[in-house]
């Protein structure tokens, strides 16, 4: 893909993402209704969540991509995979901000030592980790390779945060929205919800479209010193 689409690709999703962002702000502060049990501060909810949403898919695509990586060696791959973690610890650090904001008021506290929350902080570490380790090995083909494993094993951390508020003794709340008996909130709620996952989905495409761009052409101008 040449540089003029991507960054046509890249500002189609990025205006539609700040279109959907500014809706969603919108929503939250004048549409949709205060939550009866945690009253104003449960807004955030349409903040939270999104981010961690997206965080998920991010990381989800570091697996994946680095999975392939480690079975075809195409370097398009890792630097698929290297992109999106960076995303990734974008959002995941946005989650990790605003629910401290949200646990003071409902919890009294900052923060607590909770199975989700930290499951939630382990995740951040792992990719972290995943970046140094990509720099721990004069060999970089070993460090990428060994950065995708990190990616892989990350990412069974993932399905860990979901169910360790119904399967540990935990403060955080049960799941609203991938409950098994469905959504437990009503439609103006989760109508904001899906807006917020949408507008935050579209942001990250299009950060990572031009943030791929921009790593194929670093890594073809590295060959190119060579």
């Amino acid at each position: 893909m040449n540089q003029t689409r991507v960054k046509t690709v890249s500002m189609v999703f990025g205006f539609l993402g700040v279109t959907a962002l500014l809706l969603l702000h919108y929503m939250v502060f004048f549409w949709v209704p205060t939550e009866s049990s945690m009253g104003i501060v449960q807004r955030i909810f349409y903040i939270h969540v999104p981010s961690w949403w997206v965080a998920f898919i991010a990381f989800g695509g570091v697996a994946l991509c680095g999975g392939m990586y480690l079975w075809l060696g195409d370097d398009r791959l890792d630097a698929a995979a290297v992109t999106a973690a960076e995303g990734g610890m974008i959002f995941t650090s946005i989650g990790l901000l605003t629910g401290p904001l949200w646990g003071k008021i409902a919890w009294g506290a900052w923060w607590t030592w909770e199975p989700r929350l930290t499951l939630a902080l382990l995740l951040w570490f792992i990719y972290l980790g995943y970046f140094l380790v990509r720099k721990s090995t004069l060999n970089p083909e070993k460090g990428k390779k060994l950065a995708a494993v990190v990616g892989i094993v990350g990412v069974l951390d993932i399905p860990l945060i979901h169910v360790s508020v119904s399967w540990l003794r935990s403060l955080h709340p049960e799941a609203v929205v991938l409950n098994p008996d469905g959504p437990t909130f009503e439609g103006s709620m989760l109508a904001t919800l899906m807006v917020g996952l949408l507008a935050y989905t579209l942001v990250f495409v299009s950060l990572f479209t031009v943030r791929y761009s921009a790593e194929l052409v670093d890594r073809a101008t590295q060959i190119q010193d060579l």
